[in-house]
């Protein structure tokens, strides 16, 4: 069995679902609303929103994913054959998402430093495109969901690594100092004359929250208790199945929505590209 974000947009419009740590409550013990998100994006894309057995969820999993990471290290979950999944949540209304030293990826590269190599050897890959899935959470409820596909959001890489490279250069540049091997921008050993102090010097990187970046998209007035957007390049659109497409065109209805329209190039925003944009309202 495959997956892919056609079919986890389907799931969702099909059983909308905003009270999240109450479904995953019982026999499937949550650590707050968080855990529950990606338990909830994991059975999207798997199809098992209703199963309560475990062992069958699992092996449900092993059938659709060959990665499911950790919180250190991107991405979240990788789709067999298919797409990286990066999972944020954010309390509230926030403006930005925190991805610490990690920046932001227009797609998933199996050369990336920041990758485990479980990650790297879950199967034969080079290139992934990959999806960051954005929920804003009460402590109990999903109030809105975005999933954005990082070539939509984010620069090519060379931006970012261009920054990021001549923050390291520069710390090389210092005279009488020693540097120890990290996947972080620098540790300087060694800074005091005793030699007892050593510095870590660490990238926090933060993106502005979709809903701020695409504010100029025209949506929906319609009053909700959950809200869900997605963003697509039409070409990507264009790669799924007809199958898969035909089964999400007759979903639409009052309360979902796929227009054809233009962003931004995020590399460069005097030009724009076409998307497919998705919209659904729940409650």
């Amino acid at each position: 069995m495959s997956s892919n974000v056609l079919i986890a947009i389907k799931n969702l419009v099909e059983n909308p679902i905003f009270s999240i740590v109450s479904h995953y409550s019982g026999r499937n013990r949550v650590n707050g609303v968080g855990n529950a998100l990606e338990k909830y994006v994991k059975d999207l894309f798997a199809g098992t929103l209703f199963c309560n057995d475990e062992y069958l969820k699992m092996q449900q999993y092993q059938e659709v994913f060959s990665y499911t990471g950790n919180q250190n290290n991107p991405p979240d979950i990788i789709l067999k054959n298919g797409d990286a999944i990066e999972v944020k949540k954010v309390q509230g209304n926030a403006n930005a998402l925190a991805l610490n030293s990690s920046y932001p990826k227009d797609k998933l590269y199996a050369d990336s430093t920041m990758i485990t190599s479980n990650c790297r050897n879950c199967e034969e890959w080079n290139v992934k495109d990959i999806i960051y899935i954005v929920g804003n959470t009460t402590d109990t409820h999903l109030k809105e969901l975005w999933f954005v596909y990082g070539d939509c959001y984010a620069a090519d890489k060379e931006i970012y690594e261009r920054i990021k490279d001549t923050i390291i250069n520069g710390l090389h540049s210092i005279p009488n100092i020693e540097l120890a091997e990290t996947n972080e921008l620098g540790k300087i050993k060694k800074v005091d004359p005793l030699g007892i102090t050593d510095l870590r010097v660490r990238g926090m990187w933060s993106i502005f929250h979709p809903k701020k970046v695409f504010d100029y998209i025209p949506k929906q007035s319609i009053l909700s208790d959950f809200k869900f957007y997605c963003v697509m390049k039409t070409e990507k659109f264009e790669q799924f199945s007809q199958e898969d497409k035909d089964s999400l065109y007759n979903l639409v209805n009052d309360k979902f929505f796929i227009h054809d329209i233009q962003i931004r190039n995020p590399n460069n925003p005097a030009q724009l590209i076409p998307v497919k944009f998705m919209e659904f309202y729940y409650g």
